[in-house]
């Protein structure tokens, strides 16, 4: 497994599609949110975007095959991190498409280590949790930390995370708790835990007007756990930020519009 030697601990990456320079575009770097491995792209976005394009997945310290960090940390240090992940594979500049937290991270990249980012694409996130966005990420943690089973903690973050008409097919609901059965957690609880503290800590609002990069705002409309109204935050706050609400999905829009998504996020990297 491809592993990179990263602040002094080995950090799991896979990258798909052409190799670097040539008329390869620009790598792009998929960045995941709370909760999952950098494997939960492999389905339905790397193949679409991967065509005319280097991918770089990663894994977070202390998720999947990346060594942990320790107890705590900020999605400042984990654009820290990234940032290192690209040093040592010597990508100079890439296009960043983050996800949740990974949007998180891909905001703190833009403003940390501006000279490292082309355009970037933020999903599902926001620039400061709100009320209800903190106490939900309040549950998750303590859920976590009172070490409730597996089974519990994928049913209310499907709640938040998927719209009616997903829900609704019992088939998938049913193989996607079959999964986490089967493989457990790609992360520690006490990860996790950490993971849900260093989103509700993210505050970039009064920043945004120092991200000077292209940014694609992308949601779904039916988007419970990140409404459009915090997109729509974010857009208008970042200078040269445009927003897509797509109609059908909620905040797993990239699953459940994929071709919509993807073919979004192609046009846009195309520009």
């Amino acid at each position: 497994m491809p592993h990179a030697d990263v602040q002094g601990r080995r950090l799991y990456y896979e990258t798909h599609g052409p190799e670097p320079g040539g008329k390869a575009g620009t790598p792009l770097v998929l960045a995941m949110g709370i909760g999952g491995s950098c494997k939960g792209w492999l389905p339905f976005q790397v193949p679409d975007l991967s065509k005319d394009r280097p991918v770089l997945i990663f894994d977070y310290p202390g998720v999947g095959g990346s060594e942990p960090m320790g107890a705590g940390f900020t999605t400042a240090d984990l654009s820290d991190t990234l940032a290192a992940l690209l040093d040592a594979l010597r990508i100079p500049q890439a296009d960043l498409l983050g996800a949740f937290m990974g949007g998180m991270v891909a905001q703190e990249l833009a403003l940390r280590h501006a000279d490292r980012v082309r355009r970037l694409v933020l999903v599902g996130t926001y620039a400061r949790a709100d009320a209800k966005r903190r106490l939900i990420l309040e549950q998750w943690r303590d859920l976590a930390r009172h070490e409730v089973p597996l089974e519990l903690l994928v049913r209310d973050r499907l709640l938040w995370t998927a719209q009616d008409e997903t829900l609704a097919q019992t088939d998938l609901i049913e193989a996607m708790f079959d999964f986490f059965k089967r493989d457990g957690a790609p992360l520690t609880a006490e990860v996790f835990a950490a993971q849900c503290d260093a989103a509700h800590a993210h505050d970039t609002l009064d920043r945004l007007a120092n991200i000077r990069h292209p940014t694609l705002v992308i949601c779904g409309r039916q988007d419970l756990l990140t409404p459009v109204a915090l997109h729509q935050q974010l857009a208008e706050g970042i200078p040269d930020a445009r927003q897509v609400t797509v109609a059908y999905g909620a905040h797993l829009v990239m699953v459940e519009s994929v071709e919509t998504f993807n073919r979004t996020v192609q046009q846009f990297l195309d520009d």
